[in-house]
């Protein structure tokens, strides 16, 4: 006999519950602690794991100058990133990360859509670093020569399937695997070392190849002087080997700190952050160097070239030609699974953007909280990127680039313009000065790798398109977290708790008791109030429009005879909303609350809702009493006048 057979409706339903269940291993700010160099690993999975691909497409950008544009670079990682982002750690000890700095440093919408240009930034950060980390380990199985020949040519298959299983994964529920991150990054760089060190060990052995690359480098690029001239304009070609910074700010509360931090300035965590972006930053920096040299003295210059065999695996190629094949596959093994797991830390670094941001803009729905759905949105986009890219690890590195130099550009700026607001001398020209070298290297990218903006295009448009629409969609919601009253307002309310609780919705002019005296004769003639009923005056004025969510802080006034609440919120009909429910709550009495028409055009009066918080606020505010309250009869009255 045939099993049970679930009916569709119940199948449906159930597979939505599942999807839209928050399968996230704890809520922020209740991570375990972990010592700084542990939590290095886990950054170090993205951060080191470019070896993997970074000296071949080095060699391919800058041929024979890829060790002096190499040295460029670390030196922009030392003196220009590390800096920043020290001071970025230092500045937002919680893991905010620098586009929290611009958005606390920039108000209002421009605040807010800066915000979301650099996270259409951050998503082409993350979305390549999937794609070409699962490209590049593709490139690491199908060149392993113990494989079978018909995986040949199959690189878009395989780089889908492992995406599809990195998507898998978190589907079933991802846990932080410090542990695992550690055995990776340390087996790893073990390997890269012996593999380094054996090929400077051939060049010790074969000094020719020294004397080689020095009369090729004087041959075709002539004095020392015009040498690092044409490297300083091809270094930004070679700016993949600067990801990581980013990463290793946002995992700060993993990174342990002491006994005695406080928990608004850390300094213990603080400290300890910044050992960890130090050590991986002189890490990389001395493999950065070392690798260049060894791959362009040792690889002839055509294998580096699409179709050849250290094409995106320089290292690996030299592992197998001077190690053997067994060795070899050991390096590729563990290349492939530390480029696997750089994929998996940039899909949790997306899970983790989007709750930070959107949902406190009222920019994301509602599914957009649980985080299963967005793993199939992610692994949907990183499916048509490897198949626009075919796979190609040299081809993404623009885009990658892009995304990462952005990144770094927008700390630089919001270190600097930190500095200028604490009126710092010496802080502004230095990270002026290093804002502008990323600023430089950022534009060289786009215009000799116009991809990157383009996709970082995409991404933007999409993310601000889907935001807004969010933002109109949820408009009318309540959007207050809480309300606080003074003991004056309190004193104010618990006055009327014995009868009808009566607001009159002022906006303040003169505000003398002549104004008020108009303003209630006004609403009394209108509504036929009678003289003997109480009546309080609400005010409210327009905090930050752009907010979406906050806190209502209400104080109490009396001017002359006249008592008024005054408040401040980011939208005036749902703050006026959130208070008449209070009362509601505070009195046991429905309140009622008066207003006058408001004449003009109702699409205008929408946008100045939307962008100014302000518009036809009685009608909006009763709207969203209607949504939040859905009994008509324990809802407050609206009365409109005039």
């Amino acid at each position: 006999m045939a099993g049970p057979i679930i009916p569709p409706r119940q199948y449906h339903k159930n597979l939505g519950r599942w999807l839209l269940n928050d399968n996230r291993s704890g809520k922020e700010g209740r991570h375990s602690r972990h010592p700084w160099w542990q939590v290095m690993c886990l950054t170090g999975v993205d951060y080191f794991s470019t070896l993997g691909y970074q000296p071949g497409i080095a060699a391919l950008a800058a041929g024979s100058l890829s060790p002096l544009a190499t040295l460029i670079l670390v030196l922009l990682t030392l003196f220009g990133a590390l800096p920043i982002y020290r001071r970025v750690a230092a500045t937002s000890p919680h893991g905010e990360g620098s586009i929290a700095m611009l958005e606390h440093l920039l108000s209002w919408w421009q605040g807010k859509l800066f915000v979301l240009c650099l996270l259409g930034f951050v998503a082409t950060d993350f979305i390549i670093t999937m794609t070409l980390s699962a490209a590049d380990a593709t490139a690491h199985i199908v060149e392993n020569p113990l494989v079978p020949h018909f995986l040949h040519g199959q690189a878009v298959g395989i780089t889908l399937v492992l995406i599809a299983l990195l998507g898998a994964v978190f589907l079933k529920g991802f846990q932080e695997a410090i542990g695992l991150a550690v055995f990776l990054v340390a087996t790893y760089l073990l390997l890269n070392l012996v593999t380094i060190g054996v090929g400077a060990y051939q060049i010790l052995q074969n000094p020719v190849v020294i004397t080689n690359w020095q009369t090729g480098l004087l041959a075709n690029h002539g004095n020392p002087l015009a040498m690092l001239a044409i490297s300083a304009l091809l270094f930004p070609k070679l700016a993949l080997g600067l990801s990581g910074f980013e990463t290793g700010v946002a995992v700060m509360p993993l990174v342990k700190g002491s006994g005695s931090d406080a928990e608004n300035h850390p300094r213990g965590r603080i400290r300890n952050t910044h050992k960890l972006l130090t050590t991986a930053a002189v890490i990389m920096s001395f493999f950065l160097i070392t690798s260049s040299l060894v791959t362009t003295l040792l690889i002839p210059a055509a294998e580096f070239q699409a179709g050849g065999k250290a094409n995106g695996r320089a290292l690996a190629y030299l592992a197998h030609f001077y190690l053997g094949d067994i060795f070899g596959t050991v390096y590729d093994l563990s290349t492939i699974a530390i480029l696997w797991f750089a994929g998996s830390s940039a899909m949790a670094g997306l899970l983790n953007i989007v709750p930070r941001y959107l949902p406190r803009y009222g920019m994301a729905p509602d599914w957009a909280r649980a985080s299963r759905p967005l793993v199939l949105v992610y692994t949907a986009i990183a499916f048509v990127v490897t198949i626009l890219f075919k796979a190609n690890v040299e081809a993404q590195g623009g885009a990658y680039a892009t995304g990462v130099l952005v990144l770094m550009s927008s700390a630089a700026f919001a270190v600097t313009l930190a500095a200028h607001r604490r009126r710092s001398q010496r802080g502004r020209i230095i990270f002026g000065t290093i804002t502008f070298v990323f600023l430089y290297t950022t534009i060289v990218n786009i215009i000799e790798r116009p991809e990157g903006i383009r996709i970082a295009g995409f991404f933007i448009g999409t993310i601000i398109a889907t935001s807004l629409i969010s933002r109109v969609w949820r408009s009318t919601e309540l959007r207050v977290e809480k309300i606080v009253m003074d003991d004056v307002a309190q004193s104010l309310i618990a006055q009327e708790s014995q009868g009808t609780v009566r607001l009159i919705a002022n906006r303040p002019s003169e505000g003398d008791e002549r104004e008020y005296c108009l303003k209630e004769q006004e609403v009394r003639d209108d509504n036929h109030i009678p003289p003997a009923d109480s009546i309080l005056f609400l005010e409210i004025q327009v905090s930050d429009a752009s907010e979406f969510v906050e806190t209502i802080w209400v104080r109490g006034v009396q001017v002359g005879d006249y008592r008024i609440l005054q408040a401040k919120g980011a939208a005036i009909p749902n703050t006026i909303a959130a208070i008449l429910l209070y009362i509601r709550e505070q009195t046991g009495q429905l309140p009622h609350a008066y207003f006058g028409w408001a004449e003009g055009n109702p699409v205008q009066y929408l946008l100045r809702f939307i962008l100014f918080g302000e518009g036809d606020i009685a009608v909006v505010t009763r709207e969203v009493l209607r949504k939040a309250e859905k009994d008509p009869e324990k809802r407050p009255s609206i009365h409109v006048g005039g």
